[in-house]
């Protein structure tokens, strides 16, 4: 699975967080290395950065930047699923 110049937006997330669906996720990979940029609703600023398995289930870990300027932290598990259509869903567990 290459993730490369895939572009993702949130579907639903807890009550407690921070991302919606205003936020966009620019994934880069080179390799099994994932990188990511991603802004948006109450996020100003944020990264990630995470290896991907032969599965193509994502390890990574974030940083990131809120409208309060409070700097967050936290790792992030992903798991892919393709849609029929061929795009794919991240399935993920924030902590």
């Amino acid at each position: 699975m290459n993730y490369n110049n895939r572009k993702f937006r949130p579907v639903h997330n807890t009550e407690n967080g921070e991302t919606s669906s205003q936020i966009i996720f620019h994934y880069k990979q080179q390799g099994n290395i994932l990188t990511c940029t991603y802004a948006g609703g109450k996020i100003l600023t944020g990264q990630l950065i995470g290896l991907v398995d032969e599965e193509g289930n994502i390890d990574m870990r974030y940083h990131q930047v809120n409208m309060q300027g409070q700097i967050m932290t936290g790792i992030c598990k992903s798991r892919p699923e393709i849609l029929i259509n061929g795009k794919i869903r991240l399935h993920e567990e924030w902590q």
